[in-house]
């Protein structure tokens, strides 16, 4: 006998409805809008008045969110690979104190370093730089050279950084300052800063491979 074999056509598989993704970026703003909500109205629950419509508050609240969104970039790359650092805080206290130091004014005669006061700005912004550059060096050459654990090695410079801050001022604060060093932190300019560096970041995480 011989086989009669017949060419069916292929079943294709049963339609799926696709989900649309929720865009990333518009939830973002959406958690945002969300939590000035819960803020408005603990506002008026507890002090009965506008949290987010007053301009004083929230012109300080913008301040502040800049100057601690610097530090959120840099950590966030980190967190993007895996990693974590532990260390970002008490290495933020390391740098700004030593660049404080070097932005003192000859005015003040209890200065950390009497001969480099009235420096050029750019000296102790660059200085402050370095050290958080090197401590990033630092833990990024442990964790690649002997495969400590990041946790572990933030963990450690935490720890350094920290004690560092404290012996290097003497636990005393850093005052007198020049004009043109704390120009940096009044004002817009803070705010200029943080937006040029989340665009740059912006730019390289989104278009760059």
């Amino acid at each position: 006998m011989n086989a009669i074999t017949e060419n069916k056509p292929a079943v294709a598989p049963p339609k799926t409805k696709s989900r649309r993704r929720f865009p990333t970026e518009l939830s973002i703003f959406l958690v945002l809008i969300g939590i000035g909500l819960v803020f408005e109205v603990f506002g008026w629950i507890v002090r009965d008045q506008s949290f987010l419509m007053n301009s004083q508050r929230l012109v300080l609240m913008i301040l502040q969110v800049s100057v601690i969104g610097l530090l959120a970039i840099g950590v966030t790359q980190v967190i993007i690979t895996t990693g974590i650092d532990l260390s970002s805080g008490s290495v933020l206290a390391l740098s700004a104190m030593i660049a404080a130091s070097l932005a003192q004014t000859s005015d003040f005669t209890r200065a950390v370093f009497p001969s480099l006061t009235d420096l050029p700005v750019w000296i102790p912004v660059l200085a402050g730089l370095g050290v958080g550059l090197l401590a990033g060096a630092i833990n990024g050459s442990i964790i690649a050279i002997t495969g400590i654990p990041p946790f572990i090695a933030t963990l450690g410079m935490m720890v350094s950084a920290r004690g560092l801050a404290r012996y290097y001022t003497e636990g005393q604060p850093v005052s007198m300052l020049s004009d043109s060093y704390t120009a940096i932190g009044h004002g817009a300019m803070p705010v200029i800063i943080f937006l040029v560096v989340a665009l740059i970041f912006h730019i390289a995480l989104r278009y760059t491979k």
